[in-house]
């Protein structure tokens, strides 16, 4: 059976239902959570509140990965570098729906701005492909870089008796150096000031913003 491939236009639809499916939706992991075999432990309130908190920061942050990822596939030069980007999406997908579970055991929600967090990281990404697949792929593992570093902060910063959110995060920071690793393989290169900075500074604000919103 000869391979369909897709217009613009095809792909623009694709990336509508994919946007509609990631904010909207209940995106369904592949594999099963990492806290499929831990009890959940006792937390006063405020401990909770913080826990939610922090998780809402890790969903909008996939949310925004799925995003990145969406707009740089549309866009990119090469049928394989297209490909990589929508595997590594799609395990990005089970990071998604392993933060909205916890979420929901914690009884909060993700944040009312995601479809304002999933428009400008579409086109962030949108931008990095249009600048070609060695910038594209670049912005990758820059992006994965800044993911594990907040993700380490996130595992500091947790109560210390939540373990169900820890073993998420862990898997979740492993897949984030394999993503960087394999996009650093693939040719990307390294992103030129002010670039990482400014991508810090975006990650801030919204890690400040989610949190609470």
């Amino acid at each position: 059976m000869p391979v369909r491939h897709l217009s613009p236009l095809d792909r623009l639809i694709a990336g509508f239902e994919r946007a509609l499916e990631t904010v909207a939706g209940a995106p369904q992991a592949v594999r099963p959570t990492p806290a499929l075999d831990i009890g959940e432990s006792g937390m006063d309130p405020a401990e909770r509140r913080h826990a939610a908190g922090l998780m809402r920061i890790n969903h909008t942050g996939e949310v925004c990965a799925q995003a990145l990822y969406d707009g740089q596939a549309a866009l990119a030069r090469s049928e394989e570098t297209r490909r990589h980007l929508l595997h590594a999406a799609s395990e990005e997908t089970d990071h998604l729906a392993w933060c909205a579970e916890r979420l929901r055991e914690l009884d909060s929600r993700p944040s009312l701005l995601n479809p304002l967090w999933y428009a400008g990281s579409y086109a962030m990404g949108a931008a990095a492909a249009l600048a070609g697949d060695p910038v594209s792929l670049g912005f990758v593992v820059e992006t994965e870089r800044q993911v594990e570093a907040h993700l380490a902060e996130h595992l500091e910063t947790l109560p210390e008796q939540d373990q169900r959110s820890r073993a998420v995060l862990r898997q979740m920071q492993a897949d984030e150096v394999r993503h960087a690793d394999e996009a650093e393989a693939r040719g990307g290169v390294e992103l030129p000031f002010p670039i990482p900075p400014l991508m810090q500074l975006t990650s801030l604000l919204m890690k400040k913003v989610a949190y609470r919103i």
